[in-house]
């Protein structure tokens, strides 16, 4: 039973590291709550946009696909992408 429940981590990471180029960064941390399934994300900042992908398309479809994943195990599954952790001196407030 606890390897359904650990279908939807396996799945994104697989997803996500046949995307990116550095797939030794990919890290998911899943967490259950009363509300579902919350999947965080956490790739290389160089990866950042072959995940999102334009407007956001990638991360879109990667997470209809997590939906369908959790569907089919009764289970409401939500991904959220982690921002990169490098500071950026240029968003510092003025």
């Amino acid at each position: 039973m606890d390897m359904t429940k650990k279908m939807d981590q396996e799945f994104l990471e697989y997803v996500v590291k046949a995307i990116v180029n550095h797939p030794e960064d990919v890290r998911v941390e899943r967490r259950v709550d009363e509300m579902g399934v919350l999947l965080s994300l956490r790739v290389n900042p160089q990866d950042m946009g072959q995940v999102v992908g334009r407007q956001g398309s990638t991360a879109k479809a990667i997470r209809n696909l997590l939906r369908i994943v959790g569907l089919k195990n009764n289970a409401r599954v939500n991904l959220k992408i982690e921002e990169p952790t490098t500071s950026n001196p240029s968003s510092t407030s003025k």
